[in-house]
């Protein structure tokens, strides 16, 4: 084999290797980029269910998801007040999902805009991105501004924190 054989099997070789890797870094993702780095796997969005916390009854996606309302986005408006910045900490459940089981098919809507965000009694719904499990609610009273919600879509605001279990005050941006 000659010296210049080679080197186009090595050039060859390497450029393959680097297309492998783009295409796998592309993968199959999916969904909107709201900067939700933080956030948990994805689970069932397609579900607002309630689910016994030590909260309360309160709202969860169809993986057991705690969701939030932004008391910003204020009563029954239907519209979100989460900047961009916000939306990285507080990435919002998107979609229409149906109701299940304890939840009322009556309270579930959308915001009006080109990215539906799911509602609960009017109220925008969010993740809380330092969840990592199902079931956990880190995000309960940061900043006295974000809640979980019960069965009726008001807030619940008993055993609200000032802090998260990490010591922050929710805002990492």
């Amino acid at each position: 084999m000659s010296r210049k054989t080679g080197l186009n099997r090595i050039t060859l070789t390497g450029i393959a290797l680097v297309a492998a890797l783009g295409l796998a870094g592309c993968g199959s993702g999916g969904g909107s980029d709201h900067g939700s780095s933080g956030t948990p796997a994805a689970t069932d969005t397609s579900t607002v269910k309630v689910s016994d916390s030590p909260l309360g009854d309160i709202l969860v996606d169809g993986g057991g998801r705690t969701l939030y309302l932004f008391t910003a986005d204020g009563n029954n408006t239907n519209s979100m007040k989460c900047d961009t910045a916000c939306l990285k900490l507080w990435p919002p459940m998107e979609g229409k999902p149906k109701a299940g089981s304890g939840a009322d098919a009556g309270l579930i809507g959308t915001t009006k805009g080109s990215e539906p965000q799911a509602t609960y009694a009017g109220h925008p719904l969010y993740y809380y991105a330092k969840d990592k499990a199902p079931g956990d609610s880190k995000g309960q009273g940061i900043d006295g501004i974000w809640y979980v919600l019960n069965a009726k879509g008001t807030a619940v605001k008993q055993a609200a924190p000032s802090t998260d279990s990490d010591g922050d005050s929710g805002y990492g941006y």
